[in-house]
């Protein structure tokens, strides 16, 4: 059974390059803040109410931790099997949900309002993680992995192509910014907007973080390129922080591989968080957005370190 770390510092905060270790805080140490779910995903803060959400996949509901109390309750049940949430830039939860093959907005009243559940007249395929820039616009992933069974979602046949989508936020028109990627699945900004990392996690031989550059006018992509070669282990979801390092969920069900990996903006290795279990997702959260919530496996841990994620990833 997992036992938190009494030493400082953590051990299992790892420094692989000096670098790394002016983003440790000394005396912070894993914490596990809640337990016994079944695959928890797409953490999101929400600094306003001084809570945390995320996704427990197969049991089919978004969850809630509130800062002040640590208490944990079920924020929305049924949830369409949500996967992916982030906040819009009027603070709004965005969700990508499996059941329902679509990307969700809850208003400020609570009722839902679809953003896309369809490209060139076909269902998307389970959108799996979403982020929305600046300028409003909302970019997801769409690989079918919420339809090969009854497990996430429901089983169905592809409709499209696995591919990164925009959606316009004047229009709502749906393009493909990314086509032909092999099981897109994380996905994060820079700091500046002018590069978005889209984790291919089918990829073959070795999953890969690819890195695209963003047009002037921030409506579509080129320069597709592999920053980072996984190896043998399983990225997931990511997000960035103020100096533009990448902090990977990552895994293979392995004690030497799972937790989160932070690579520099040029793609080395420069840190580690070791967890006992896989980790999907992460966000940062916290007043100062310098905590780091892991939804990992069965559970969700945060850490608090010597940064700040990127202001509305």
């Amino acid at each position: 059974m997992w036992q938190p770390s009494t030493r400082y510092p953590d051990p299992a905060v790892e420094i692989i390059d000096p670098v790394f270790e002016r983003y440790r805080l000394f005396s912070a140490a894993v914490e596990r803040l809640a337990t016994g779910f079944r695959w928890a995903e797409g953490p999101v803060w929400f600094g306003d109410g001084r809570y945390l959400l995320w996704s427990d996949i197969p049991n089919d509901r978004i969850m809630k931790w509130e800062e002040e109390t640590g208490a944990v309750s079920a924020f929305r049940a049924p949830s369409g099997y949500a996967n992916g949430n982030t906040r819009d830039r009027q603070g709004r939860l965005t969700t990508c949900e499996h059941g329902g093959r679509r990307v969700t907005r809850t208003e400020y009243d609570g009722s839902i309002s679809v953003i896309a559940d369809r490209y060139q007249g076909k269902r998307l395929n389970s959108p799996n993680d979403v982020v929305v820039r600046s300028d409003g616009s909302i970019w997801f992933t769409d690989p079918p992995f919420g339809i090969l069974g009854n497990y996430e979602g429901r089983r169905a046949d592809p409709e499209l192509a696995q591919n990164v989508y925009r959606t316009d936020p004047n229009s709502g028109e749906v393009t493909a910014v990314a086509e032909e990627i092999h099981g897109p699945n994380g996905l994060a900004f820079s700091p500046d907007e002018q590069t978005l990392y889209v984790v291919e996690s089918r990829a073959q031989p070795n999953r890969l973080i690819l890195s695209f550059d963003v047009s002037a006018d921030g409506r579509s992509l080129s320069g597709r390129r592999t920053l980072i070669n996984a190896g043998q282990g399983t990225p997931d979801g990511l997000r960035l922080d103020v100096a533009g390092n990448l902090w990977c969920g990552w895994g293979m069900g392995r004690d030497e591989l799972d937790g989160v990996y932070v690579f520099s903006p040029e793609g080395k290795l420069i840190g580690r968080i070791r967890l006992p279990e896989r980790c999907a997702n992460l966000c940062f959260g916290g007043p100062a957005r310098n905590r780091l919530f892991m939804a990992a496996s069965q559970s969700i841990y945060a850490l608090y370190v010597n940064t700040q994620g990127v202001a509305g990833s």
